[in-house]
């Protein structure tokens, strides 16, 4: 058969089914295509019909679709990534977009096999049309595993409706260190919260007949709460927080799949890890799935971790090593690998292996009888009232109130006027990997809806979450000779040494400096780690004037500014910004010249000025505190910025934030602070100024609703925080189950106590904790024991509340947490009313891994303590195990 290149556009059109391709010579079916076959069987049949190269798509997955006429997909594919489609966006086209790319390689390749469409859905499909619920950490702050199903079975239906057969969620990572951009995707910092809340998420998807990837095995994040840093923690960290969550989602929820990490463990790339990947995940955990590398990070070996020579010997260790699936960001990125296939680098034992995992999961999908789906199914789902219902639900339960000083919540709803303050009162941000949402619900929207005609509700922007104080030198106002004639940029001369010696081994015009080789070479035949550079040129100085220009990035470099040294930083120490005063005239052209060398890779470089930079931060807060005054109350919406790759050094709130909270507290007026993003956040400088703090997360779709509902007492906040806050970035990291101490945990300056514990939150009624029971109180090694408590209502609210049993093993043969989460429940009460909780102790809820490292539940006394968060323990008991 010729190969077969179709863009998309003509497949919608026409379908023409290939003959043979789907039955014998003889008018049956072909073993592979029987649906009465057991698929082991099929499994066999199919893999001896494949060649090499139908092999290799097997075990290839990229974001894409067949619009690009010159790729070549006749051999099939893994899966797609397969985005909605343009203008006619919504759940039914993309839909029918997957449809008529599913149907190309069913009915016009040779062997028929279907891709997997895959896709990201965190916390919600992320594709136009589709309910986006609250953010990974705001469902972790239910404490709420049956709300979680609920939740994700919504998002199940939404994506499976679409064709959708794969999503690349959830994230089990532990939010170990609060720095990292990316807990907000997590659930948390605790393993057994992390694991169930998982679990919950895997299970509804899993029993949709998609397959879920709980990501990244077995950490993301590391030193300083940097994403992908190297990880080198012992085997029992590793055994006793890493592994529960991903061990949960193996063997209890029955994901399919799961992702590996950008990072390394122990020295070795977790792609190409056999210690994780073949010891712990197939070995000890009986994984049957198959294993997928994260984007571009099969080749991290070679230019990340330096711990390959080249692509195709990446590919082929980590292919040994038990990865199954190279996820790639485009398709000419194929090459290398297959040939690496090619050049028989890789053992024909282990490409079977791998294939085999990917084609049993297709057969037990139901891709080769199913392979298509109703658009109009997807367009009733998706977005569903019932769905919108539930992300209400859901954002009601995990907003967590964190002070309420004076009572001041709920707000009363004879309030005259409120002003409402802050971009993210009105920007609805949804938080990472989200879909735009439907008719997404601001904060002010909500108040406005809550008080409807009854109250003026004013709004001021306020300074925002950032105010950059300089630019980048756009292309329009540099400029340079290239080839006799005058063109926009600088000209660019790169030397392949750090001191600009000899001829330049690369001439080109740079539109404008702001380059970031973290990883690659400024160009052919320059090394990224031994090189320097020259640009020269004009700056003309737009109409509104600039004041101040510089540099920003790693040293060392020199400006030369109207033919004079204006910055001279030619050395290697550090990174940031040294920009100078001067006074420029509008309209006027300056000749400038930028020196830069690199003697250790990771550049970055910017030429920047203020020119056009807006500096309205005072007159911004000046008017949100004209608005406050005349307003009963205030209301502060602060947020802050984060996201892959986007690691926090410094956890205040970003830009002018602050200064406006200390501003609008000074007006005497009632103040509430809500907050939004999916960290913690640090408050030392205005916490004891303002009257409440609500932090809302990135609350979802219907967050506005949901947070209005919560002010003004319609909703009770039931969230408690999965995380630690600290008061200082200094504590970090800063877990509530941390290992005893040789001596004590403050500082010289500062408690070791956090802002906020784990576990915590507040509502607003109050509950009481009475009738511990213990039973058996002593028990034999092996046995199982029943912690009851009673617990009350005891306001004239109905109310919410999570009661949390952590337990503190008190003498063992190795050091054991301070103490550990081992079971949690959300009652919700009526005024007066009072409910028995009941929690299970299983044998393997009291295990340890003793100095030999095996798992054994040692004889002896645990302390058994239950209350309101990790601070607040309401009673405690013990149970003793003989």
């Amino acid at each position: 058969m010729a190969r077969a290149r179709y863009p998309l556009a003509a497949l919608l059109l026409t379908w023409v089914v290939l003959p043979g391709s789907a039955a014998s010579q003889s008018g049956e079916p072909v073993p592979y295509r029987d649906p009465r076959a057991a698929i082991a069987d099929r499994v066999r049949d199919l893999l001896g019909r494949m060649t090499l190269e139908d092999k290799f798509w097997q075990l290839f997955m990229i974001p894409g679709d067949l619009d690009d006429p010159a790729n070549d997909y006749s051999h099939g594919i893994f899966g797609l990534q397969i985005a909605s489609a343009g203008e006619a966006s919504g759940a039914a086209a993309h839909a029918k977009r997957i449809n008529a790319i599913q149907r190309y390689f069913v009915e016009r390749t040779r062997l028929g096999i279907p891709i997997i469409p895959f896709d990201e859905a965190v916390h919600g499909l992320v594709r136009d049309g589709a309910t986006v619920f609250p953010q990974a950490i705001a469902l972790a702050a239910t404490w709420d595993t049956a709300l979680m199903a609920r939740v994700a079975g919504a998002i199940a239906r939404e994506t499976g409706s679409r064709g959708v057969r794969q999503v690349l969620s959830p994230v089990v990572n532990l939010a170990s260190d609060v720095r990292w951009g990316r807990v907000e995707e997590t659930y948390g910092e605790d393993p057994l919260l992390a694991s169930l809340m998982g679990r919950a998420f895997i299970g509804a998807f899993e029993h949709a007949g998609i397959v879920t990837t709980p990501k990244h095995f077995v950490a993301n994040v590391g030193e300083g709460g940097r994403d992908s840093y190297p990880i080198d923690y012992d085997q029992r960290f590793l055994e006793e927080n890493l592994f529960p969550p991903f061990k949960a989602a193996i063997t209890e929820a029955h994901a399919r799949s799961l992702m590996t990490a950008y990072n390394s463990v122990d020295g070795v790339p977790a792609t190409q890890n056999r210690a994780l990947l073949t010891g712990k995940l197939r070995g000890d955990w009986g994984f049957q799935g198959f294993v997928i590398s994260d984007a571009a990070a099969t080749a991290g070996a070679t230019v990340l971790h330096h711990t390959e020579a080249s692509t195709a010997t990446a590919a082929r260790d980590a292919l040994e090593a038990g990865l199954d699936v190279i996820f790639q960001s485009s398709y000419p990125q194929h090459r290398t690998y297959l040939e690496a296939f090619r050049a028989g680098l890789i053992p024909d034992s282990v490409i079977d292996a791998a294939v085999t995992r990917v084609l049993r999961t297709k057969f037990e999908l139901g891709l080769f009888e199913r392979p298509y789906v109703s658009p109009d199914s997807a367009a009733y789902w998706n977005g569903h009232s019932d769905h919108r219902a539930l992300a209400l639900e859901a954002a009601h339960a995990s907003i967590v109130l964190l002070k309420n000083g004076r009572g001041l919540l709920p707000l009363r709803r004879t309030v005259k006027s409120i002003v409402v303050i802050g971009r993210d009162a009105v920007e609805a941000r949804l938080g990472g990997y989200s879909g735009p949402g439907i008719g997404k619900v601001s904060i002010l929207d909500g108040v406005r809806a809550q008080l409807g005609r009854s109250a003026a509700v004013r709004y001021a922007a306020g300074p925002g979450r950032g105010t950059p104080e300089y630019v980048p030198i756009p292309a329009g106002q540099l400029a340079s000779v290239a080839d006799g004639q005058h063109v926009r940029g600088l000209r660019g001369e790169y030397f392949d040494n750090p001191a600009l010696e000899g001829e330049p081994r690369l001439v080109r015009t740079d539109p404008r400096v702001d380059f970031g080789w973290t990883l690659d070479s400024p160009g052919p035949d320059i090394p990224f780690d031994w090189f320097s550079v020259r640009w020269t040129g004009t700056v003309t100085v737009p109409p509104g004037g600039a004041h101040r220009i510089g540099v920003e990035g790693s040293d060392g470099y020199r400006l030369y500014f109207d033919g004079k040294l204006l910055i001279d930083n030619w050395k290697k120490r550090s990174s940031g910004s040294h920009l100078v005063a001067l006074t420029l005239q509008p309209g006027k052209s300056y000749p400038l010249r930028l020196e830069y060398f690199e003697s250790m890779g990771g550049t970055r470089v910017k030429l920047v000025w203020d020119a056009g930079v807006p500096n309205e931060w005072r007159s911004r807060i000046a008017a949100a505190v004209a608005a406050a005054r005349r307003s009963e109350v205030a209301l502060v919406v602060a947020g802050i910025e984060e996201g892959e790759f986007r690691d926090r050094a410094f956890l205040n709130l970003p830009g002018h934030q602050e200064e406006l909270i200390a501003a609008i507290a000074a007006t005497g007026r009632p103040v509430v602070v809500v907050l939004i993003g999916g960290s913690a956040i640090t408050m030392t400088h205005w916490i004891d100024r303002v009257d409440a703090v609500i932090d809302a997360w990135y609350p979802g779709e219907e967050g506005g609703r949901a947070v209005a509902d919560v002010l003004f007492g319609d909703a009770d906040p039931a969230g408690r925080l999965p995380i630690t806050f600290p008061i200082a970035e200094g504590q970090l990291p800063l877990s509530y189950n941390h290992k005893p101490t040789g001596r004590g945990d403050d500082y010289l300056d500062l408690t070791g106590q956090p802002l906020f514990p784990f576990g915590f939150g507040l509502s607003y009624t109050r509950f009481d904790y009475s009738d511990l029971r213990i039973e058996p109180a002593a028990m034999a090694v092996g046995d199982t024991a029943h912690v009851r408590v009673r617990v009350r209502n005891r306001g004239a609210r109905a109310g919410n509340e999570v009661v949390q049993l952590y337990l503190r093993d008190r003498l063992a043969s190795v050091a054991r947490p301070v103490q550990e989460l081992e079971g949690f429940a959300p009652v919700h009460l009526e005024p007066g009313e009072e409910r028995e909780v009941a929690f299970a102790l299983r044998p393997d809820q009291l295990r340890l891994l003793d100095r030999e490292m095996r798992w054994v539940v040692e004889p002896g006394s645990f302390r058994v303590m239950v209350g309101s968060s990790s601070r607040d323990i309401r009673l405690a008991g013990e149970l003793i195990v003989r």
